[in-house]
């Protein structure tokens, strides 16, 4: 009796000490997650959660250059028409089943029907062939020069590779199940909505040889377990973070910075990429239905004030009128003229000839996340002093998620405008920038429909050079600020806080990933 007594205690014992060298980081991200699709909802936190868990057939390295990611090679033929990838060899689904050509096909077939970048794929398709399990081409009925860009885009909607059985859902209908192949399996069993989202390690996963870089290379993880723990009140978070609660913020105001930064327990981490800020409108109903009513709306916005209201600190923010973000191949201040600078007295001529009618606009802005929750606030202002009528309505993250898809009336719990943020490496080009999408009912929350926005967007899938992509982004540039399909507010930086004992990577990725963190 006592040997067994002894043996198990021992065992006790080794199970706590293997417990206790697990690595488990605890993180609060920068929302709670109430939607477990990334193809169903653009949320950049269920984009967060699509990476945890599933892979990519290209991704995207630090310096914007795309590259395989599941796929091993990939040729094309002489006429450009066919394109042909094969996977690489032990890629696993996390149920155990190996990946096959036919789960990519649908994959990429439910993607692309919720995706601009990918609507515009699909329209030059001629079909999808699977050659043997490990390799699939895409058949084109006309050229599109953005083919591996499409499929490698690294934000919403992200192509994720998923199960033929689950890829074939709806692609307006939510998944319910959640296997990937990617270097973490959710743990559903320990899903707590607003309480906690837990990952583990997936020890089968191989990771490519080459170094990471981006969101491309070998995803080595160094974690066995990652906790997401919501904390909604942001002074809570950042004590919870300096008393050793939780390992990371992903995302600190400007308010907490300076008793973060002068704490030699936490390391600050500002972000590489850009966001940029947007002010987006409801083309279906009165009154940005009115070309003219959206034209005086975007003449009355000042950049400076809301970057300075929602970031303040100008170390992690910048002026810019460059749609498609400064500082990258495409950039431009064409069609700017005037605009972002906050001209009230002209919003106000420029309204009073439009027809406005004094229709209340109903402004809907999130009250649970830092950088963002002061754009509604700030936009109410501006349009105010430019002679609109405004209606603010505050919404937690999650709830205005879903009420942005609503194409009722306002009192049917409608909308007529927002504003957001968009991530640098969502809005690089005409062809992937979600909101200059104009192709009516497909397009993002606010519907804009115009076929000449669209025929510029083909016109950039057919663009050759880098001298005709800048020309034809130049021309997109100019009619989007005409017909008002969004209006750039100004660009940030995001600031993460990690306890020092925690390893990040020395270019931090253009979006939260968890693969080459470790955790001493």
């Amino acid at each position: 009796m006592r040997r067994f007594v002894l043996i198990a205690a021992a065992a006790i014992a080794a199970a706590l000490s293997s417990a206790a060298s697990a690595q488990t980081l605890k993180v609060v991200m920068h929302s709670d997650v109430k939607v477990l699709d990334p193809i169903w909802s653009g949320a950049y936190i269920t984009r967060n959660h699509g990476y945890m868990l599933y892979d990519t057939l290209f991704a995207m390295d630090e310096k914007f250059q795309v590259k395989p990611q599941m796929v091993d090679s990939f040729t094309t033929s002489d006429d450009g028409l066919t394109w042909t990838f094969k996977l690489r060899d032990g890629l696993e689904w996390h149920d155990g089943q190996p990946v096959t050509a036919e789960d990519c096909v649908a994959s990429l077939k439910r993607w692309s029907a919720r995706d601009a970048m990918g609507q515009k794929l699909a329209q030059s398709i001629l079909e999808y062939k699977v050659v043997d399990p490990r390799t699939f081409q895409i058949v084109l009925k006309e050229k599109f020069g953005q083919l591996i860009n499409a499929i490698g885009k690294p934000s919403v909607v992200v192509p994720f590779m998923m199960p033929k059985r689950i890829a074939e859902t709806d692609p307006f209908k939510q998944i319910d199940d959640y296997v990937g192949s990617g270097p973490f399996v959710f743990k559903k069993d320990e899903w707590k909505p607003g309480e906690k989202l837990v990952y583990t390690k997936f020890a089968k996963y191989k990771p490519r040889a080459e170094p990471m870089s981006g969101l491309a290379g070998g995803k080595v993880v160094g974690l066995d377990r990652v906790e997401w723990v919501w904390i909604p009140d942001a002074e809570t978070q950042v004590n919870a973070l300096l008393n050793g609660e939780i390992d990371m913020l992903e995302s600190v105001s400007s308010d907490h910075l300076p008793l973060l930064e002068k704490n030699k327990n936490i390391r600050i981490i500002k972000n590489t990429t850009s966001n940029q800020y947007v002010f987006r409108m409801n083309w279906l109903l009165p009154p940005f239905n009115n070309v003219k009513v959206r034209q005086a709306a975007a003449m009355a916005l000042n950049q400076i004030d809301f970057l300075q209201a929602n970031i303040g600190d100008s170390r992690f923010y910048r002026t810019c009128k460059a749609m498609f973000t400064c500082d990258t191949p495409l950039a431009t201040d064409a069609g700017m003229e005037g605009l972002v600078e906050g001209n009230s007295a002209k919003a106000k001529e420029m309204l009073a000839a439009s027809g406005y009618d004094g229709t209340p606009v109903t402004l809907l802005y999130p009250t649970d996340l830092g950088v963002i929750k002061q754009l509604g606030p700030v936009a109410k202002a501006a349009l105010e002093k430019a002679g609109f009528k405004v209606d603010l309505q505050p919404l937690d993250w999650q709830s205005m998620i879903v009420r942005l898809q609503k194409k009722v009336p306002v009192s049917e719990g409608g909308w007529n405008a927002f504003s957001t943020s968009w991530s640098q490496v969502d809005i690089l080009d005409p062809l992937m920038t979600p909101f200059l999408a104009a192709n009516c009912d497909k397009a993002r929350a606010g519907w804009p429909c115009d076929e000449a926005m669209e025929k510029l967007r083909d016109k950039y899938v057919k663009a050759a050079t880098d001298a005709e992509k800048k020309a034809v982004a130049e021309e997109a540039q100019r009619y989007a600020l005409q017909i008002v399909t969004h209006v750039p507010l100004g660009e940030w930086f995001g600031v993460g806080a990690v306890r020092a004992n925690v390893g990040t990577r020395p270019v931090p990725p253009p979006i939260t990933t968890f693969w080459g963190v470790t955790k001493k």
